[in-house]
């Protein structure tokens, strides 16, 4: 397919939604954006620098001279932080404990939320993130929203982490998990919330291909007919 959409998928932590769109937009020949890695580069810088993620105003100074971009490289969203690639870094389990922290921080989300709509000015993306169809791209032409049981979004991030040979225990990224939902949902902020006219899908009992492949038949029925 050649579609010049803009296509914004939201959801909370361990929803599926970074490896579906990155295979929906390789299926669609659009770039993927993947919103989280800049927060999460943030929370990095700050764990690097030694700051405080509850101290506002050093975030504040830090978010000042800092820099982050994203580039495809061999099919690969890359982040870069102050031009250095630091998408394997970013998804450390330390760097789990304060995003969310860091995040719900409205000149944190401003920031983001500028570079994310110079990256989809032109059109032919797949957004995802918590915001995406109701703050930063509001007039996206097909709108996801995926969702999981807390248990099932804990079990699949648990797997990444051992995967990745981190020392991990399941109860305590499930209520890493959990708390995640309590601070997205419920910042004054741009919360995570279901944008009115999303498409939701439950990804609980689907493979990340199943998933990629409900996305697709719904973009064949609204746009290719």
């Amino acid at each position: 397919m050649c579609l010049n959409l803009k296509i914004a998928i939201d959801g909370p932590a361990g929803s599926g939604k970074t490896t579906t769109a990155k295979l929906l937009a390789k299926a669609l020949g659009l770039m993927h954006v993947d919103t989280g890695a800049m927060y999460r580069a943030v929370a990095l810088k700050i764990l690097k620098e030694g700051v405080d993620a509850h101290d506002e105003a050093s975030v504040r100074r830090l978010l000042g001279h800092t820099k982050i971009c994203q580039e495809v490289s061999n099919d690969e969203v890359k982040t870069y932080l102050d031009g250095e690639d630091v998408s394997e870094e970013i998804r450390a389990q330390e760097v789990d404990r304060v995003v969310s922290t860091i995040s719900a921080y409205p000149f944190v989300r401003e920031k983001m939320v500028e570079i994310q709509r110079q990256l989809a000015q032109k059109g032919g993306v797949v957004i995802e993130g918590r915001d995406i169809g109701t703050v930063v791209l509001p007039d996206a032409d097909l709108k996801v929203f995926m969702k999981a049981t807390p248990e099932e979004r804990a079990r699949r991030r648990f797997k990444e982490l051992l995967s990745r040979g981190a020392d991990a225990d399941f109860r305590e990224v499930l209520q890493e998990i959990k708390m995640r939902d309590e601070i997205d949902s419920t910042r004054s902020h741009s919360p995570l919330k279901v944008p009115d006219d999303a498409y939701i899908i439950d990804t609980t009992n689907l493979s990340i291909e199943e998933q990629v492949d409900l996305i697709l038949k719904e973009v064949r029925r609204r746009f290719c007919r």
